[in-house]
């Protein structure tokens, strides 16, 4: 089996497609601070870069809750909108002030649903994809388990004889019969056909992830319109700004105010003119294109453990029908004893 496509596949899904998806999204969010909330972009950047980090982490096997990460998200996006946008021109800034309006996000709810609908989203479009990920892994393992095969004595001597023995008798260019190879080559990847049914099922249990990441479970859609969901939580909570300020001053106390300018967005010119919107994608890029041409693939080795004994014959080791070939002990145009 040419096992290339299948580890190029899943070395470009990591180390490409995913991780650059992962990225892309991450640019959306920071630009959409950049262009739009700029008072607040240069201490957004920590948390949105905090947020796709655990993304990242989580999809390559970490053990992170998806929820916790988005509530840690929400929670220090509060303290940044209730300054900024809410009381603009608060200079208490002490860790125990901004650790109380922190702690009061969950209690006065200024974005609404949005931080529940994040969490579902994300846990529906990231945990596919993690299993995935961790299913390409484990074929690897089986792939490169079967790599090394280790066969027995009886078989060695058998795989001797087919090969070699026509060398004795100046025979070097014959082969060895079709059935004759076939013979020899199943008996020795008998151990091996074994994994046909199991390669079998782990195909079809991949078509059927990959079948079902689409929708709210696909997980390019949720990433690259997570900054979108940003936007109306930060204007939900903007206009809600009179009771939620009365709210935090309840539980917080009244903050001090006075001018201040914060600092602003640092991002260049380059990339602050792309705006928010999310740019033409190749399509041949996508996610879903690249897991499509792979299961595509994959389905050609479907029965790959069953038939590797003959794919070796006919492509590699047997000499062609109608041609002269070795039959274990002479040269003859014939071999009857296929099995």
């Amino acid at each position: 089996m040419n096992t290339k496509p299948f580890r190029v596949f899943t070395s470009a899904f990591v180390a490409e497609t995913l991780e650059t998806l992962i990225r892309q999204a991450e640019n959306y969010t920071s630009i959409l601070f950049c262009n739009t909330y700029r008072n607040m972009a240069l201490e957004a950047a920590a948390s949105v870069q905090e947020l796709f980090t655990d993304v990242g982490l989580y999809l390559f096997g970490a053990d992170l809750n998806p929820e916790e990460f988005v509530n840690r998200f929400f929670d220090s996006l509060f303290p940044l909108v209730y300054n900024h946008l809410i009381n603009p021109g608060v200079t208490d800034s002490s860790l125990e002030y901004l650790e109380c309006i922190r702690m009061a996000r969950r209690d006065v709810s200024p974005f609404g649903n949005i931080p529940k609908r994040v969490m579902g989203q994300m846990g529906r479009s990231l945990l596919p994809s993690r299993t995935f990920l961790q299913a390409l892994n484990l074929g690897i393992e089986v792939i490169n388990t079967t790599d090394h095969l280790h066969f027995s004595k009886e078989c060695g001597r058998a795989l001797l004889r087919m090969q070699y023995c026509p060398h004795c008798q100046g025979l070097t260019r014959t082969k060895p019969c079709m059935g004759y190879c076939l013979n020899v080559v199943r008996g020795c990847l008998a151990h091996t056909a074994e994994l046909n049914p199991h390669w079998h099922a782990y195909i079809r249990s991949l078509e059927e992830l990959s079948d079902a990441m689409h929708g709210t479970y696909d997980i390019e859609h949720v990433l690259l319109n997570f900054h979108v969901l940003v936007h109306d939580a930060v204007m939900q909570a903007h206009l809600d700004g009179q009771k939620l300020s009365e709210q935090v001053n309840k539980i917080c106390g009244r903050p001090i105010r006075a001018p201040t300018q914060s600092p602003r967005c640092s991002f260049d010119g380059s990339k602050e003119k792309h705006g928010i919107k999310i740019s033409p994608r190749n399509d041949e890029e996508t996610l879903a294109n690249r897991r499509k041409e792979f299961i595509n693939s994959l389905r050609l080795y479907r029965s790959f453990y069953g038939g590797l004994a003959d794919e070796l014959c006919v492509n590699e080791l047997a000499a062609a029908d109608g041609l002269p070939c070795w039959n274990g002990e002479d040269i003859v145009n014939r071999y009857f004893m296929c099995l």
